[in-house]
């Protein structure tokens, strides 16, 4: 991604079009940046979680419109739709972890606020602990050891779990401070109904406000209308029982609650760019994706 007459545009490193990553993908910062001269320019990306561990070097993150200086052992926590660049001095060492998003949802089921404390975006220095798990995703990532993919999910679900910890002793954030708590009651309604395909009218009743108020409250925060990170969870939900179940895609498309198969055959197609039955057969001949 880069910017184009002044627009941030997406990026599509892997996971991002019709294709789900290997568990997730792990790659030294020196391995993209020292192509581009140390130097990243704005982008976004719509359904990654980064985080980057600098172990060695410094430089300099714009992080939502804010920059903040770095040096050995920060962590930057990018979740999906930050938009972020980076300027690192030569030679800078540390690795980037990406997580794509239907792997977030596997690991975060269930483990309250930690996912609205990752949702924002933040530099923070890191201990001792951190490092080392991430140096253990780094060596697991390119092994071949049995159980590869379990070891790895759960080396991320503990690496999650530190950098909550590590965020919450952070000073927070622009980004931070304008996640209100209304939003973050109607993405825990988003979570807990949207199976039930519930609509705006739906949540701004659970949440006793106007769908006008939700809407306003929810593009201001995210840049998304409320509908959109509605269709965007079950979606999410849609990708996930693809590439990780063998279940019919009729079967799917009842347990995500539509009547009928066809019409989920044709939202599914028209947000993904694919069928659901090419989506899975891509994921079958392709299972694993490089960086990109």
């Amino acid at each position: 991604m880069q910017l184009h007459n002044g627009i941030v545009l997406s990026h599509g490193l892997f996971g991002e079009s019709t294709q789900l990553p290997d568990v997730m993908h792990c790659e030294t910062i020196a391995a993209r940046s020292s192509l581009h001269d140390w130097e990243l320019v704005p982008h976004r990306h719509g359904r990654l979680h980064q985080l980057m561990l600098v172990q060695s070097g410094a430089g300099m993150v714009h992080l939502e419109g804010r920059a903040v200086p770095f040096g050995a052992m920060t962590l930057v926590n990018v979740p999906p739709g930050a938009v972020h660049a980076f300027t690192f001095e030569p030679d800078t060492q540390g690795f980037v972890v990406t997580l794509a998003d239907e792997i977030l949802d596997l690991i975060l089921a269930g483990v309250g606020d930690v996912r609205h404390t990752l949702g924002q975006p933040v530099v923070s220095a890191v201990d001792a602990a951190l490092g080392a798990v991430m140096q253990q995703i780094w060596d697991e990532y390119n092994g071949l050891g049995q159980a590869r993919a379990l070891v790895l999910r759960g080396l991320c679900a503990t690496l999650l779990g530190l950098t909550a910890r590590c965020m919450s002793h952070s000073e927070r954030t622009p980004a931070d401070l304008e996640k209100t708590q209304l939003l973050q009651r109607f993405e825990a309604l988003v979570e807990e109904h949207f199976l039930e395909h519930w609509g705006v009218a739906d949540y701004a009743r659970a949440l006793s406000i106007s769908p006008t108020h939700l809407s306003r409250v929810v593009r201001a925060a995210t840049g998304e209308p409320a509908s959109r990170l509605m269709d965007a969870r079950v979606l999410r939900e849609a990708r996930r029982r693809l590439a990780y179940t063998n279940l019919r895609v009729a079967t799917i498309a009842y347990a995500l609650g539509f009547a009928d198969p066809a019409h989920f055959s044709r939202v599914f197609a028209r947000a993904a760019g694919i069928s659901p039955r090419a989506f899975r057969h891509q994921l079958a001949v392709k299972p694993k994706l490089a960086g990109g």
